[in-house]
């Protein structure tokens, strides 16, 4: 790794945060009730007090200028000739339409549904998909089911000033960590765009840290959740097989790495369902509503996520670097921590409940 190979991720980094922070900037300083869904809609959002929803439009447009900037500065005009980044780009544009839409429309749930399984067949088809099985049809089939979850995964976590936010930047750097493990720098246009986008969310967390000024909304939670769906496949979930390992050895790295996103989204489908309600229903009974409801801040909350994310993201680039070793052992030892972190998450929400007065 050279220096200018420093300097030149470092640029794409630091202006993917600073076009973020001059975007949201004039978003904020402009809205009035642009990305402002329904100023009377608080029984299913946390934050009782409505504020632009427009995050999203940045990270789309950082999105665009570094596959841009890529091609410019490596000289590499191939890139938009690659099969897979046409599979990327259409799926990443499918889903921040899709969110955009929702955002202004509140469009319906089947709709939704509709548009997530387009994308994870998009990027299926152009030759991105997690190699678990031996059949391409079955592997088509679980791509396609991990991006519709984790772009839902990442919508219903965000039910609170800076938690999605957070979690996603962890998750990022997790991928781009594991990537430079495999590739070193070779891979460069994934981790241009990685590099490119942590610093986009990075810069729209400085409006998005409580107290917020700015939520991301359907647009940026549907549009990062695909990211984080795509991003996750080659170097997490495909991981092992990089190295002639068994391949359910990347799925526990990709749990670690999901962890914090992974147990709310699984401890509210298992509650709801268990209080027979729909799971995709939003309402106030997530991970981060219950540890307010057993007395932290909503800082704290947000503090309590942002360290479990930075474990996340550490633990997972390190089990990466076990499975280069061919240390399974310590893989899965340190894939216990999911299943601490969700326990504890868990049966917070069983032994704390919301105030029967709010």
């Amino acid at each position: 790794m050279t220096l200018t190979t420093i300097l030149i991720f470092s640029g794409f980094l630091l202006g993917g945060m600073s076009m973020s922070l001059i975007i949201n900037g004039l978003l904020l300083h402009f809205s009035k009730s642009l990305g402002i869904r329904n100023n009377q809609d608080f029984v299913i959002r946390w934050n009782s007090e409505a504020k632009p929803s427009l995050g999203g439009i940045s990270f789309f447009i950082s999105f665009l200028f570094a596959i841009i900037l890529y091609a410019i500065v490596f000289g590499n005009v191939e890139t938009f000739r690659s099969v897979q980044l046409l599979g990327l780009f259409s799926a990443g544009s499918l889903a921040f339409l899709m969110g955009l839409g929702d955002d202004a429309y509140n469009t319906r749930p089947l709709l939704k549904l509709v548009a997530q399984i387009i994308c994870g067949l998009a990027i299926a088809l152009t030759g991105t998909n997690i190699e678990f099985f031996d059949s391409s049809f079955l592997n088509g089939i679980i791509t396609i089911i991990w991006v519709v979850g984790v772009m839902n995964s990442i919508n219903m976590l965000d039910n609170m000033d800076g938690i999605s936010t957070s979690v996603s930047i962890f998750i990022l750097a997790a991928c781009a960590g594991s990537n430079i493990l495999i590739y070193g720098f070779d891979n460069s246009i994934s981790l241009v765009l990685i590099f490119s986008l942590i610093g986009t969310l990075i810069g729209f967390l400085f409006y998005n840290w409580h107290p917020s000024k700015l939520f991301m909304g359907d647009a940026g939670s549907q549009f990062i959740g695909f990211i984080l769906a795509y991003f996750a496949i080659d170097p997490l979930w495909n991981s092992a097989n990089h190295f002639q390992d068994h391949s359910w050895l990347g799925m526990l790295v990709c749990l670690v790495a999901f962890t914090p996103a992974a147990s709310d989204t699984l401890t509210v489908f298992i509650n709801r369902i268990s209080r027979n309600q729909s799971p995709m229903k939003g309402g106030k009974d997530h991970t981060t509503h219950h540890l307010v409801y057993k007395g932290l801040s909503e800082k704290k909350v947000l503090l309590t996520f942002f360290s479990l994310s930075t474990v996340s993201c550490i633990l997972a680039i390190s089990m990466v670097y076990f499975i280069s070793q061919r240390n399974s052992l310590l893989v899965c030892l340190f894939s216990v921590f999911f299943l601490v972190t969700f326990c504890s998450l868990f049966y917070i929400t069983k032994k704390y409940k919301q105030p029967r007065n709010d």
